[in-house]
Formats: C-alpha cells, sequence, structure tokens
C-alpha cells in the first residue's frame, strides 16, 4: 500500500510538473544563475583590464589598443590577438544599462556575467533537448546543467572567460543548426550562421562546430539520408558562416588557410556533387548516369587530390596547428611543443575526474545514447556524433571536459525521461519520441528510409506493450524510488563540490586545520599590493607566465610573459634565466631589463602548485630554444630523479629558481619533528642550505613564503680589482742565512746587495722606487 499510495502521488506531481513547463524553465533559469554567484571575485585580469579599456576608449581605441605592459620589450596588439566577444558583450551590456540610467560598474558586469550566460544555457539547452526529444526531456537536461559541476567550474560569478559564454553560444548554435535541418528553412539557417558568428568571436573552441556540423552532413550522405532539407541548411550554413567568421580580426583568412576548416570545404564540394548528381540522376538512363559518375568521380577526386598537395606545398593551407595536432597524436606536444604540454588544463582527464564533474551522468547518458540510436532519424545522428567526439576529445584534455558537459547532461535527461514514462503508468500522458519529424517528400523517394522507420515505430510500441503487461504497481514504484534516489544524490553532491572546490577566487587560498577551523591565504593579493605600492610605476617583473596576467591586472606592472603564450622563444628565455646559475641568469636578466623576479614557493604551507614542481616545464621549453646550454637531463640524478635534497643535482642546486625559493629557508625549522630546511610539498630536507646572492636581494617575502620578489641590483659603475694587502715597511725583514750553510752567492758580499755599474740585477729584493726612497732619506741627511 505504501509503494502504492507513493507511486500515485509521484505521478501527480510529475503530471503538474509537465503541466507548468514554462516555471519550471524559469526556475531553472534562476537557478543557473543562483548556484554561479557564490564568489565575487574577477578571475580572468586580464579580459577585464580590456573590457575596461573598451567601455572607457570606445571600440576602435581596443581594436587598436598596443598594451605596453605586457611581453616587455615587444608589447602585444590586442585588438588583433583576442577573440572579442566576451570583451563586447560585457561592454554592451554595460552601456545598456548606463543608457538606461541604471548606474553599474563595469567590474560588476563582468563578475555576473557568467551566471547570466548560465542561465541562457539551461535555456538553449531545454530547446536543443526538446527538438531531439520531447519536453520532458528538455526540462530534465535544463536542470542538470544549471547545477552540473563541470560547467559551473567556468560559469561561477567573476569567471570571466571566454567559455562563460562560449558554452551558451555553442548549444544555441546546434539547436538552431537541428532546427535547420528539420526544417530546411534558409531563416533558421541563416539565425544558425548569426550564432555561429557570435561563438567565433568568443571563444576558439568555434572549430568545433566547424567540424562536427560537416561530419553530420558527410554521415547522413553515407547513411543514404540526403535530402533537399540538408543541402539548403548546409549549404547556406558553410558560406554565410564562412564569410561571418573571417570578419573577426583574430581569425581573419584562416576559415581558407588552415586545416582545421579543410573538412568543411571538403564536405561543401561534396555536398554540392552528390546534388548535381542526384540532378543528372532524374534525366539520363541508368548506363549514361553510371559512365558520367565513375567519369566525374575520378576527375573530381584526382583534381581535389593534386590541389590538396599543391597548396600545401606551397604553403598556402597551413598544416595543423599544435594544440590541435596534440588531440590526435597525445604525444606530440610533450615531445616538439612542451608549452603545450606544461598547461595543466592540457593534460589527459583521469577518471576521477569524469565522476567528480558528471556524477551519475557518466553512467546514464549511454543509456540516452542507445535510446536515440534505437529510434534514429536526421538530427539523433547528430547528437550521437556529438557524444562520441566528446567523449574523445575530454579523455584527451581535461579542459575539454566543458564540451562533454552538456552532451552528456542531455543524453541523461532523455534516458531518466524515457524511464520515467515507462514506469509512471497509464495515467500520464506519454509523448512518444517524434521519430518522423524530419521526414517530407524527399524522405519518399526512398521507400527504404520510410520503411525503416515505420517498422521502428510499430518494433518500438510492441515492445512497450509486451512490456508493460509484466509489471506490476510495486516495481514501478521500487525503480521510480531508485530513479529519484539518484537524482538527490546527484543534487548533493554538486552542491557540495560547487561549495568547496569552485565557490573560492583562485588567487586566496584556503586550508583547513585539524579542529576544521578555516585558515584563509591571501598572500598573492598581498604580494601584488606590495608591488603596486613600493616599486616604480614602470617597474619590469620577470615570472613564470602562469602569473602575468596576475602581475599587470592587480600590481598594474609590466610583465616579460604571460599567459597568451604566443612567443614560445620569450617564454624559453624565461625559463633559461630561471634555469641557469645566477651568473648566466644576471646577464639575461640585464638584457630583459628586469628590475624584479617574482617566484611561487610552496614548502613552508605544502602548495603543490610552486615553481619548484612547475620547473622541469621550464627546463623542457628552454631546452627546445637553447638545446647548447640547457639539457633535462643535467637536473637529474645518475639514477634519474628529480631531487631537491643533498643527493640531487649540483646543476639543480645551483640555479636560480632553486636558489631564490630555498633562500634562508634553511634557518627555519617548522616542525619540531623535522630537521631545518624541510620541504613539505617535497616531503625531503633541502640539499643547499647556504645560500648567498651576489646580483640580487631579497625585497618582499609574504606571510606564509608563498610569494617571494627578489630585486636584481644594478651593474657597478667600475669593475671591482681584487687588490693585494699593502706593505707599510719600506725595509723587509731580511732572512737569516748562516754562514756555515750558506755560500757565497754572485752579486753579494756577506748576504748584502752589490749593485754593478751599468748591469740590473733581477734577484733584487727591494723595489726600484723603494731603492730611490733610501737614497734620498740618505742625501737628505
Amino acid at each position: 500500500m505504501l509503494l502504492t499510495s507513493f507511486l500515485k502521488k509521484t505521478k501527480w506531481v510529475t503530471k503538474q510538473v509537465l503541466e507548468k513547463r514554462p516555471q519550471i524553465l524559469k526556475s531553472n533559469f534562476d537557478c543557473g544563475i543562483i548556484s554561479n554567484s557564490s564568489p565575487a571575485a574577477l578571475q580572468n585580469r586580464f579580459n577585464y583590464r580590456s573590457t575596461h579599456h573598451l567601455a572607457s576608449h570606445g571600440f576602435y581605441e581596443f581594436l587598436n589598443w598596443f598594451d605596453e605592459r605586457a611581453w616587455y620589450p615587444l608589447g602585444r596588439i590586442v585588438g588583433g590577438t583576442v577573440y572579442p566577444g566576451l570583451m563586447i558583450t560585457a561592454g554592451l551590456i554595460h552601456w545598456i544599462l548606463n543608457t538606461l540610467n541604471i548606474t553599474v560598474h563595469i567590474r560588476d558586469v563582468c563578475v555576473f556575467l557568467a551566471p547570466t550566460f548560465s542561465g541562457l544555457t539551461s535555456i538553449s539547452t531545454f530547446l536543443l533537448t526538446r527538438e531531439l526529444w520531447n519536453q520532458g526531456a528538455g526540462l530534465l537536461a535544463a536542470c542538470f546543467i544549471a547545477i552540473v559541476p563541470g560547467y559551473i567550474s567556468r560559469s561561477v560569478a567573476g569567471s570571466f572567460d571566454n567559455e562563460g559564454i562560449a558554452i551558451f553560444a555553442l548549444q544555441f548554435t546546434y539547436y538552431l543548426w537541428v532546427k535547420s535541418v528539420k526544417t530546411g528553412s534558409v531563416f533558421w539557417t541563416m539565425c544558425c550562421c548569426l550564432s555561429y558568428f557570435y561563438m567565433v568571436s568568443a571563444w576558439g573552441g568555434y572549430v568545433f562546430i566547424i567540424n562536427l556540423i560537416p561530419l553530420h552532413v558527410f554521415v547522413l550522405l553515407l547513411m543514404q539520408r540526403y535530402s533537399k532539407r540538408v543541402y539548403i541548411a548546409y549549404s547556406t550554413f558553410y558560406i554565410v558562416g564562412l564569410i561571418l567568421s573571417m570578419q573577426i580580426p583574430f581569425v581573419g583568412f584562416q576559415p581558407i588557410r588552415t586545416s582545421e576548416h579543410m573538412a568543411a570545404a571538403g564536405v561543401f564540394a561534396l555536398l554540392q556533387a552528390y546534388a548535381f548528381l542526384q540532378y543528372l540522376r532524374d534525366r539520363l538512363t541508368k548506363q549514361e548516369f553510371q559512365t558520367l559518375f565513375f567519369l566525374g568521380v575520378s576527375l573530381a577526386a584526382g583534381a581535389v587530390f593534386l590541389s590538396v598537395i599543391y597548396l600545401t606545398y606551397t604553403g598556402y593551407i597551413a598544416p595543423w596547428s599544435g594544440r590541435f595536432y596534440s588531440l590526435w597524436d597525445t604525444g606530440y606536444a610533450k615531445i616538439h611543443i612542451p608549452i603545450i604540454a606544461s598547461v595543466s588544463e592540457h593534460q589527459p582527464t583521469t577518471w576521477v575526474s569524469f565522476f567528480f564533474d558528471l556524477h551519475i551522468l557518466v553512467c546514464t547518458f549511454p543509456a540516452g545514447l542507445w535510446f536515440c540510436i534505437k529510434n534514429i532519424n536526421d538530427e539523433r545522428v547528430f547528437v550521437a556524433l556529438y557524444a562520441i567526439s566528446a567523449v574523445y576529445f575530454a579523455g584527451v584534455m581535461v579542459r575539454l571536459m566543458l564540451t562533454l558537459t552538456p552532451v552528456v547532461c542531455m543524453l541523461s535527461a532523455i534516458a531518466f525521461s524515457n524511464v520515467f514514462e515507462h514506469y509512471l503508468g497509464d495515467d500520464m500522458k506519454r509523448e512518444n519520441p517524434p521519430v518522423e519529424d524530419s521526414s517530407d517528400e524527399d524522405d519518399k523517394r526512398n521507400p527504404g528510409n520510410l520503411y525503416d522507420k515505420a517498422g521502428k515505430v510499430r518494433k518500438h510500441v510492441t515492445e512497450q506493450e509486451k512490456t508493460e503487461e509484466g509489471l506490476g504497481p510495486n516495481i514501478k514504484s521500487i525503480v521510480t524510488m531508485l530513479m529519484l534516489m539518484l537524482l538527490m544524490m546527484f543534487a548533493v553532491h554538486c552542491t557540495w563540490v560547487t561549495s568547496n572546490a569552485y565557490s573560492s577566487p583562485s588567487v586566496v587560498l584556503a586550508s583547513y586545520n585539524h579542529d576544521g577551523t578555516r585558515n584563509i591565504l591571501d598572500d598573492f593579493r598581498e604580494a601584488y599590493f606590495w608591488l603596486r605600492q613600493n616599486t616604480d610605476e614602470h617597474a619590469r617583473v620577470m615570472s613564470w607566465w602562469d602569473y602575468g596576467y596576475q602581475i599587470a591586472g592587480m600590481a598594474n606592472r609590466t610583465t616579460l610573459v604571460d599567459n597568451n603564450t604566443w612567443n614560445n622563444s620569450h617564454i624559453a628565455l624565461v625559463g633559461k634565466a630561471m634555469s641557469s646559475n645566477e651568473t648566466a641568469a644576471y646577464k639575461i636578466m640585464r638584457t630583459l631589463d628586469v628590475d624584479y623576479v617574482l617566484v611561487i614557493f610552496g614548502g613552508v604551507i605544502g602548495y603543490s602548485g610552486d615553481d619548484i614542481n612547475k620547473f622541469l616545464w621550464m627546463v623542457r621549453i628552454a631546452e627546445g630554444e637553447h638545446p647548447k646550454d640547457i639539457r633535462e637531463s643535467d637536473y637529474f640524478t645518475p639514477q634519474g630523479e628529480f631531487r631537491v635534497d643533498k643527493a640531487g643535482s649540483p646543476t639543480l642546486l645551483n640555479c636560480l629558481m632553486y636558489k631564490m625559493s630555498y633562500y634562508r629557508f634553511g634557518e627555519m625549522q617548522l616542525d619540531f619533528r623535522t630537521p631545518p630546511g624541510f620541504d613539505r610539498t617535497r616531503n625531503a630536507e633541502i640539499g643547499n642550505k647556504d645560500i648567498k646572492f651576489k646580483h640580487l636581494e631579497e625585497a618582499f617575502t609574504s606571510e606564509h613564503w608563498l610569494v617571494r620578489i627578489y630585486k636584481v641590483k644594478a651593474p657597478d659603475n667600475r669593475e671591482t680589482l681584487d687588490h693585494k694587502p699593502r706593505v707599510t715597511n719600506i725595509f723587509p725583514k731580511q732572512k737569516y742565512l748562516s754562514k756555515k750553510t750558506t755560500k757565497r752567492k754572485r752579486g753579494y758580499i756577506k748576504n748584502k746587495l752589490v749593485f754593478k755599474k751599468g748591469k740590473t740585477e733581477h734577484c733584487c729584493k727591494m723595489s726600484s722606487s723603494r731603492f730611490f726612497l733610501l737614497v734620498h732619506i740618505i742625501l737628505q741627511i
């Protein structure tokens, strides 16, 4: 009875939810904003600086802005080296609000932009899932994407980065593309092109769209699902989208000159050829068509093959960039371009990360994929390709977990929706998947396609009827309770991860004591404030590229390298300075006009993200540009170990990074159980405790020794010489020589010096200046 009453209440609640879909969708929008509004500090300082410059000086000044605070002495032309969509969006919202007399600072707009777009992402995910399955699945997908940690990590308040708005553009572009394929309408296709243009302006991940949509069309051709709808949608999308994407200065002519975009061009040419063949098939006999087909295919394939070889050989078509090539060959970046492999977001994804960011959705989304494949149509082919490609790329690079999260939410929602519809009984109004939504007059020409769809519908209904006959109310209630428990556990996990992992700014660290109390480590802001207040306005700070944006944005000081990483040779020069001894590093720093050097050291508090743990990447990057001066093997022990204790490599123990990190650390005893100079991060006693500097001096060390800043001494006005001690006695004490053992020497009378006229005696023990001084004294007497 208890299970039966529970089942009836669940049916009633579900029915009420489905009847109030607009209210539920609005709640998802609000949930997406509220759940992402926890921290309120800007993370990406460069994007904020750029947006502030745009709001203060206008759009054209922003495009022509030369940032002298970055990449000294080269500088950076910002307008042509960024995706401006994020800055333009924030600047436009700021302008609209102030035009409406709603006074708001540009900083507040930047902080809350990502949570606002998180709500829009929920709506776009609902629309896309509704087109693929039904409205119930769309509501579940909107709920999932609003709270899932895999997306919240990029959409929290203060996360003013490109991905915060790009996922909305990605989902909305896919929705409009599916709508275009289903209707064949030029209007929906033009809307898709505009959404794609916004995506190109916002994030470099637009390459995923321009390769996935051609793949969808290509697979439809292989499955013999060609139709006028597909032809109109893709032909319009490729031409208009290509022209619009080339309007972004940072993109320029890449869509027609790089290998990442050639697949879209190839599918476009293939689609035109296929459409032309379909046109000829209705106007030629079978034999004439076969002859023309083989002749045309051979000539076209040969022409395309030779053209690609010629354009690649002449350099007109650029090869795959290192970042995209590393997606296919996972070991390529570590060997050839270590700057790419050194980024933590470019590392392979662990299984723990999948569960941490997606929780139970990892297990349920394959069921949704199976439901889509079982009831296949044109749009479900697209979501199947989307899921498979996103899973592969997310496994190769942890950063691309962001592109996997939306499709996992959609397919998991389809799985849960299908289970609820099946087990909640006949009282609910079932909405069967629209299998024949994408069929039209073109599909009737191919009776095989229509028969497959109808057959699958009849088979699906028959299986449902047979299965329902053996299901009692108790089984339905148990399954429903299990599904609801899984959803409750998912909500609790999302809340916990959001609270503990993604609700604190990256520049403020937190630790917990044994009694559970929380410690706030504010060393980064302390160090940047010291730089801002105690250094010259034009001071140049050398650090590793991870901290370039923060130094320029929070300390307002000039940096040598930053997170843009566009110049590998400049980064390698900084890595060479960090990896060399103090004398060699000083020459490099004087060449680059460095005033201060900033390093991150976590040996006191056990912070694992410090520069010593990143040091080998500095060595590898420097070795790529300076192989004669820097060799990675020199920093390992003969046994191939990287150690900081006495057994460490002498090259490591005397390099600049080691000395700056461990300066005066050998005098500090952190615990009575450990010796002085014990590194908590590496769990070892340092090998070089007697560290002294000749060309540097310590300028600042933060409270927990997390940030250390050194001042580079100016060179001396003149070179210092090593003088011998002055002798004040002009009569040196003569050594006593015994008459018995000493024979008479030439030029001596009783061991006294005899001067001969016209000759110089080299064995003279008195210098000429002292001799003349003695003669002068005698004459005075």
